[in-house]
């Protein structure tokens, strides 16, 4: 008989005011960088917000490229942006959000697999989790404690 692995995660589901100040201006910025997307083929736009340990806000947003998939989503830019700019930063907190172009409303963002590898990497190489919060439906907001809670079974620098 097979043995069996069993994965509980914990994540809070958030009313708008149940966010912390911290949160509340991450996610209004997350929300400037979706209306900063270059997204002329999916008319998704995203956008992430990083909170430094030190109180600063870097922001990214998806941008595609007609050469699909040369585009890169938002979580990413802002994570390789920060890393390029300030390779030492420590992330506090990543929020995500998105929108559809002609609609005012933002809508759940999970974010992709590559992404939730590349979230993890910097997770590893801070050696601190870093806290998500993701825009969900209805007005809510989901809060995970670590990027390990969206990618329990990560590819690691132990596994080369």
């Amino acid at each position: 008989m097979a043995n069996k692995l069993s994965v509980h995660i914990d994540v809070d589901v958030l009313d708008p005011a149940e966010l912390t100040a911290e949160e509340q201006k991450a996610m209004q910025l997350a929300q400037e960088a979706a209306n900063d997307a270059y997204a002329p083929y999916s008319n998704f736009l995203v956008g992430a917000a990083l909170l430094l340990e030190d109180g600063t806000l870097f922001k990214g947003s998806n941008q595609e490229n007609a050469a699909y998939p040369s585009g890169l989503c938002a979580e990413r830019t802002a994570l390789f942006a920060l890393s390029a700019q300030h390779p030492k930063a420590k992330i506090k907190l990543l929020a995500v959000t998105a929108r559809r172009r002609h609609e005012h409303e933002h809508l759940a963002a999970m974010p992709c697999g590559a992404c939730r590898q590349v979230m993890a990497e910097y997770e590893y190489k801070q050696k601190e989790p870093i806290p998500v919060l993701l825009q969900a439906a209805d007005g809510k907001f989901i809060r995970f404690k670590s990027v390990g809670d969206l990618l329990p079974f990560q590819f690691t620098p132990e596994h080369l």
